[in-house]
């Protein structure tokens, strides 16, 4: 008997075999050491699946690791069929998580504009500007 899944939990699913696969078996010097698996979109019919990566290494390492699991995407499907009893394994495509590069980018700026707060805070009171809070 077959079980069925939905996109979420198949993607799931994906998800702890790929990041198992990634600690224990695929060893491919173009993998970059700290590789996680952030997460993973199954199309509604189940026949895709988006693995995305988070990759701590230069821009030239997140890519070589990108292009060397694209390569093993077979590979690493047929792992996922022998531990998900599913009729179609979904084609995997692997891209890189910009989600968290973003948010350091993001948490950069507020960091320069809270900076830049207080440095015109102190520069206002050594000019003996006073501040009033309306009391």
């Amino acid at each position: 008997m077959q079980k069925h899944y939905r996109s979420g939990r198949l993607g799931e699913e994906i998800k702890k075999i790929v990041s198992e696969l990634l600690r224990k078996e695929l060893k491919d010097p173009g993998i970059a050491q700290i590789t996680s698996v952030t997460g993973v979109d199954v199309t509604s019919d189940g026949s895709y699946a988006t693995v995305y990566l988070s990759v701590l290494a230069s821009k030239e390492e997140k890519q070589t690791t990108v292009q060397a699991l694209n390569k093993a995407a077979g590979f690493i499907r047929g792992r996922i069929g022998k531990r998900v009893a599913i009729r179609h394994v979904p084609e995997l495509t692997f891209k890189l998580d910009t989600s968290l590069d973003y948010g350091m980018h993001i948490e950069k700026i507020l960091e320069g504009l809270h900076e830049e707060g207080q440095s015109s805070e102190a520069d206002r009171a050594e000019s003996g500007e006073k501040h009033h809070d309306g009391k």
